[in-house]
């Protein structure tokens, strides 16, 4: 099977929603000598930025994506443990969670997936995450972007709140900080010094590539 084959196949196990047949893909292209990040971003994420697409056209449905994430992981659990350290030493690291008080993680979910996918290193912090946490943890793992999900209206101070605390701590200046969900706007965002509000998965993606290209 040639290069080109093998990791269409990747690409098409993301897409149809199959975790066996990324593991298979997964092991055969390191099998055949192929890249572990050539088999990630034209394999993997291939497939998941097709996934990303059909969901934002209103193709495909939250479900879907959701298991074609699941899939990609998979394939993720065999690769990037063989990929060479000076490989990944200039990836950017983004702490992701969802706001103190609100336990709805599915928005976020998708976001970490399709972070994942554009080749971010993402730390998921996951839901009602204490406005402490993410403050510390940001410093802690030297993160370069802190990005905040909510879906509830009560539980938007808290992203000011962590905006505030990374003021006082000296590491605002050292991270970009992105918020989203339904509740949020562009307007909120500058409101509490957030440097972007995202639309969706895809357009928090697109940002941040942009940011630091």
């Amino acid at each position: 099977m040639t290069k080109d084959a093998l990791l269409a196949r990747l690409a098409d196990a993301v897409i149809s929603g199959k975790p066996d047949l990324a593991k298979e893909g997964a092991h055969e292209v390191l099998k055949n000598g192929v890249s572990p990040m050539a088999a990630i971003n034209e394999g993997l994420v291939k497939g998941m930025s097709v996934v990303g697409d059909r969901y934002a056209a209103h193709e495909v449905y939250l479900p879907q994506v959701l298991m074609s994430a699941h899939t990609m992981y998979a394939g993720l659990d065999i690769l990037l443990p063989a990929i060479p350290k000076e490989e990944v030493a200039d990836k950017k690291k983004v702490i992701i969670g969802v706001v103190e008080g609100d336990v709805h993680d599915i928005g976020k979910n998708i976001v970490k997936t399709m972070m994942t996918a554009g080749g971010f290193e993402v730390l998921d912090m996951g839901r009602d995450v204490p406005i402490s946490t993410f403050i510390e943890s940001s410093e802690k793992e030297k993160v370069d972007v802190v990005a905040m999900s909510t879906l509830m209206t009560p539980t938007m101070d808290g992203m000011k709140e962590v905006i505030d605390g990374l003021k006082e701590s000296g590491y605002r200046s050292k991270v970009q900080v992105i918020i989203g969900g339904p509740p949020t706007s562009p307007t909120f965002a500058k409101e509490i010094g957030a440097d972007h509000r995202d639309a969706n998965a895809q357009d928090s993606v697109a940002n941040l590539k942009g940011v630091f290209k």
